[in-house]
Parts: structure tokens; C-alpha cells; sequence
């Protein structure tokens, strides 16, 4: 014999909430608890009637029920968001720099991406060339820093003489769509912004 219970409730931003109470027998959905009291699920078979009967006749623990849907786990709810709201709405700006890599081969550049301090983890990182994705790009697995952000670095390998033109371009929530992109063999390897509609600005 088999019975699963799931129970909870959910909280709206305006702090509204919506609960839930459902009880299964062998897999199948038999009842729920609505409002004040028990009630018969559809197509549920008649021992449910009988069991819900019994139910209703407990009034202690209807009311018990009710509170802890209604007033109980909403407060929890309510209790963990706030507690978590800093660090679900925490930003942090990666830092972007480039290097070069050991050598893959004769005649061949290995171009190394880095980018650092990043909060939250999600981050795109790929090397361009204009408009184009090159295929050829290697992300490397992020892995965490000492200050609870994050590193990621992804790797390009080239011709010597294909090098020029490239460029990678960093993409996080917390740029706000204005995108780091930094051009391999600048004099000037600092972040710099590709603004919308427009060419990269300094």
C-alpha cells in the first residue's frame, strides 16, 4: 500500500499566496484539502468519500491544517525569500583580460581569454571574428574564486597570421548588454564596451 501526500504553498510578489494539500493511493489522486475541508478529487473512487468523511468530522485538525497552509508556511516562504533577496539580486562585473598560451604547434597561436569576478555564474564567453562565432573555441570549466564570484577562460587556437581581427567578447547579466570585448593585439588590453548599434568604445 502506497500513499503520497504533497503539500505546500506559494508566495506572489504582492505577498498573496496560493497553498496546496494533495493526497494520492497507489499513484492516483484521491483528495485535497480546500479552503476549511477535505474534498474528493475527480474520478476519485468511493473510499475516498468514506475517508473524507472521517476527515471532516476532526475539526481540530482541519484547523490545524488550514493554519499551517495559510499562515505557517506562507510566513516561512516569505521568511527564506527575504533572508536570500541579496544574494539573488547580487551583480558583480568580470574583469577580461587576454594572454597567449604554450604553443600548439610550429606556425600556431594558442589565445587564451580570461575573465574574472563574476557574480552569478552564467557567462558567455567566446572568441569573434566581426560578427562570427569561431568554432574552433574551447571554454574551459568556471571555476569559483576565494571571494564567492567566479573564473572562466576560454582558448582559441590559430594560425600565427589569422590572429589579427580576432577578438573576445564577454557576455553577463551584470553588463547590463553592454558586452566586453577586447581585441587580440591592442597595445591596450583593458575591457573595453561594444555599445548597441555602434562600433566598440574605449
Amino acid at each position: 500500500m502506497e500513499v503520497q501526500v504533497s503539500a505546500g504553498c506559494e508566495v506572489d510578489p504582492g505577498n498573496a499566496s496560493n497553498n496546496f494539500f494533495h493526497v494520492a493511493f497507489q499513484g492516483r489522486h484521491i483528495l485535497s484539502f480546500q479552503g476549511s475541508s477535505w474534498e474528493a478529487a475527480q474520478e476519485a473512487p468511493d473510499v475516498a468519500n468514506s475517508v473524507i468523511r472521517v476527515l471532516n468530522q476532526h475539526q481540530g485538525t482541519k484547523e490545524t491544517v488550514h493554519w499551517l497552509l495559510n499562515d505557517i508556511c506562507p510566513q516561512y516562504v516569505s521568511g527564506l525569500l527575504e533572508s536570500g533577496k541579496a544574494e539573488l539580486e547580487k551583480q558583480v562585473k568580470p574583469k577580461a583580460w587576454l594572454s597567449r598560451g604554450p604553443s600548439p604547434g610550429p606556425g600556431h597561436l594558442l589565445l587564451v581569454c580570461h575573465v574574472s569576478g563574476f557574480y552569478p555564474k552564467p557567462v558567455l564567453v567566446r572568441w569573434m571574428r566581426g560578427e562570427q562565432e569561431q568554432p574552433g573555441t574551447q571554454q574551459g570549466d568556471i571555476l569559483p574564486n576565494a571571494d564567492e564570484t567566479w573564473y572562466l577562460q576560454a582558448t582559441l587556437e590559430v594560425a600565427a597570421g589569422e590572429a589579427a581581427g580576432l577578438a573576445c567578447q564577454v557576455k553577463h547579466s551584470s553588463l547590463e548588454g553592454q558586452d566586453i570585448v577586447l581585441y587580440w593585439g591592442e597595445k591596450e588590453l583593458g575591457p573595453r564596451l561594444e555599445m548597441p548599434g555602434g562600433g566598440p568604445q574605449a
